[in-house]
């Protein structure tokens, strides 16, 4: 059995004539910067995330950027995050010209561990992204109880908790801006790339509005130094169709994970963890184990698709060789990266698919 870590083409097929409709509409009324849906996804996008706005960006990385300069972050400025995500984190602080100041996770959620954060604020810190690891939002009363009167925002790099809860609410509306991203594998996902940022604050929105078109609030006149990076109209089109079903596939991703959890119950490996006041929306299913080369080579035997989110810590990258990270102290970071295994997640996964996963795992490590 043929078992791939995310099946695109099954649930394209499901929506194949909806999207053609949908490109077909917006090609015929050409306006497509910026255009209908891309005011229409933003309103509902904001709906979603219980956000006041939300704006539309041309993917994840440049959400994190821009989030981070319409507050003003730049040189100078301290930003704390955690080496266990995507590079894409650390690249948009350096982007906006600031300093990466990185941190251990916690070893059960491996989001950002607030008592190491704790540990690193600085008179020069100006901000704190907490990334929503897999799908479970990351301890942001715990991050709010270190800030505690400081002047230092609390940022959340959303890109993989689309739905995700924090105590009842929706990521994208727990601190002072998140950042989406919509890469063709997310939970929700565009044919291609697409982002989008989200907030409460009137002038914030004003600020990345500007920035995502040349730094321009009208038309030909440029207020700010700014980018190009506008949400395309048939990426929207797309994102509004996926949306109106996008909880229905969060509780399929959350049964398959139950399924996983119920047959790889006793073996010797750590299951994901879903803290009490979180609702995890399983972008990955992510297991940890120390034979993990020897379960990824059975996997690839047996025809089912797996990854390791991440084998290489940030801290760790040749990119940020030059950024004095080579005596981080990290523990828990080298650890997960040493052990981490994603098997397939997806909302069309089968039960008999999730059993013959579990069947392979019990069979090399039982």
């Amino acid at each position: 059995m043929e078992i791939p870590l995310v099946d695109l083409k099954t649930q394209y097929e499901e929506l194949r004539e909806e999207v053609m409709a949908a490109f077909d509409e917006a090609l015929t009324g050409m306006h497509l910067a910026l255009g209908p849906n891309v005011e229409a996804f933003e309103s509902e996008w904001a709906e979603f995330c219980q956000a006041r706005h939300a704006i539309g960006v041309g993917n994840g990385t440049e959400a994190l950027h821009l989030l981070l300069r319409a507050h003003g972050i730049g040189p100078g400025d301290e930003v704390i995050t955690v080496s266990f995500t995507f590079i894409a984190t650390i690249e948009a602080i350096l982007q906006a010209g600031a300093t990466p100041v990185l941190v251990d996770i916690d070893p059960e959620t491996m989001c950002i561990d607030p008592a190491q954060v704790a540990r690193r604020i600085t008179p020069n810190t100006r901000a704190i992204i907490a990334v929503h690891l897999y799908g479970h939002p990351a301890d942001m009363d715990g991050l709010r109880e270190v800030i505690g009167e400081r002047d230092i925002l609390l940022l959340e790099d959303a890109a993989q908790a689309h739905g995700a809860e924090y105590r009842g609410r929706r990521t994208g509306s727990l601190g002072n801006g998140a950042a989406f991203s919509f890469y063709l594998s997310k939970n929700l996902a565009a044919y291609g790339e697409a982002g989008a940022i989200t907030c409460d604050d009137d002038e914030l929105d004003a600020r990345v509005r500007a920035l995502r078109v040349h730094g321009s609030e009208e038309r030909y006149v440029h207020r700010y130094i700014g980018y190009n990076s506008r949400l395309d109209e048939l990426q929207a089109a797309v994102l509004r169709i996926k949306l109106r079903r996008l909880d229905e596939w969060n509780d399929a991703r959350r049964r398959a994970a139950q399924r996983y959890n119920a047959g790889l119950a006793d073996l010797d490996l750590t299951l994901p963890v879903e803290k009490d006041w979180a609702r995890h929306v399983y972008h990955v299913y992510t297991i940890r184990t120390r034979r993990r080369d020897e379960l990824a080579e059975a996997l690839a035997e047996a025809g089912i698709g797996h990854a390791i989110h991440y084998r290489i810590p940030c801290h760790r990258q040749q990119a940020l060789s030059g950024l004095g990270y080579d005596d981080l102290d990290l523990p828990e970071t080298e650890r997960a990266a040493d052990e981490v295994l994603s098997l397939p997640m997806y909302p069309e996964l089968r039960d008999e698919q999730i059993d013959y996963v579990c069947e392979v795992v019990r069979d090399t490590l039982g």
